[in-house]
């Protein structure tokens, strides 16, 4: 047997899938009806919408088969991700990848299988649209043309929960999904013990880039920072944009030295990535910190309130 080999984004691949907060969520029958559609066109024993996390393949929908989720080093979706179209084993028996893995010589004696990698976007496949059968099977040019057109609709329904939490220009969870996102960590604090941090920032002088060079480089500068904060922010920091120019981080487990290096770095990148993008405008920013107990009673939207009070205060220090 050979273990799935981890796409080269994993960190950013996992950062999406999580977003989505769909992992552990209840079957919805926007995605049962088409593993249901899928199951009987092919005349395969299972289908399954499969999710590759971390060290398992969960499924978010599955017909065929009473298990909710497999490891991943096992998985045929974890081989599926890699690669860019469908991914077809006619004969698992055939396949050295695949002879001896327990699922092929043990239930559910996996023979056929037919993989679409569901994106979320270019190069982020989060998990496959799969068909399972225990005997061999082969599909001809208009059955692939069906498996894509039957993948295509869960991704469509993927990305209508996307658009609910995450901000659409940059790529990073909107106010609503780093609510969301943040409330989970901050519960995980709660019982670990751990205490957290809220660090609000703000772009300065931002309406001028949108006044006098134009709303697509605005969004360009908005882009930009949020891309600084997906290469600096460790996987377990939640980001966000808050809406306008306002962005949001919780840091959780992060002493205070630790936290000063990682502003220290934002500062770093940010003045590498002007230098780099070489335009008529310079992306700056201010930002405020703020730092919590594990046990306090402050709401999230309290917690970023005194980060962005932070914030404004050093804003103004600035321009004096």
């Amino acid at each position: 047997m050979i273990k799935p080999e981890l796409p080269a984004n994993e960190a950013e691949r996992l950062h999406a899938l999580r977003t989505l907060q769909i992992l552990d969520t209840s079957h919805e029958e926007r995605f049962d009806r088409v593993t249901r559609m899928a199951k009987r066109m092919f005349g395969v024993e299972i289908s399954l919408v499969s999710l590759v996390d971390e060290d398992r393949q969960w499924f978010k929908s599955a017909q065929g088969l009473d298990a909710t989720e497999t490891p991943r080093d096992i998985s045929f979706c974890g081989h599926a991700i890699n690669k860019d179209g469908l991914f077809i084993i006619p004969n698992a028996i055939d396949d050295e990848r695949f002879c001896d893995n327990p699922l092929v010589t043990d239930a559910p004696n996996i023979r056929f299988y037919a993989g679409y990698p569901l994106k979320l976007r270019q190069g982020i496949n989060l998990g496959t649209l799969c068909l399972i059968d225990s005997k061999p099977k082969y599909l001809d040019e208009e059955d692939k043309q069906l498996l894509n057109d039957l993948g295509a609709m869960i991704e469509q329904e993927i990305r209508s929960i996307q658009f609910a939490t995450l901000d659409e220009l940059t790529l990073i969870s909107n106010r609503r999904g780093f609510i969301t996102l943040a409330e989970h960590s901050r519960n995980v604090c709660r019982r670990n013990y751990i205490d957290m941090s809220v660090i609000l920032f703000d772009l300065d002088d931002f309406k001028p880039i949108n006044d006098n060079f134009g709303h697509h480089e605005g969004d360009f500068a908005l882009k930009q920072f949020a891309e600084v904060m997906r290469k600096v922010f460790r996987e377990s920091d939640v980001i966000g944009r808050l809406g306008g120019d306002e962005f949001v981080t919780m840091l959780t487990d992060a002493s205070g030295e630790q936290i000063s290096a990682v502003l220290d770095r934002i500062k770093a990148e940010m003045d590498a990535m002007n230098k780099a993008i070489n335009k008529p405008y310079t992306i700056e920013y201010s930002a405020g910190l703020a730092s919590f107990p594990y046990d306090t009673e402050l709401s999230l939207e309290e917690m970023i309130a005194n980060a962005d009070a932070a914030m404004y205060k050093n804003k103004k220090n600035k321009a004096r």
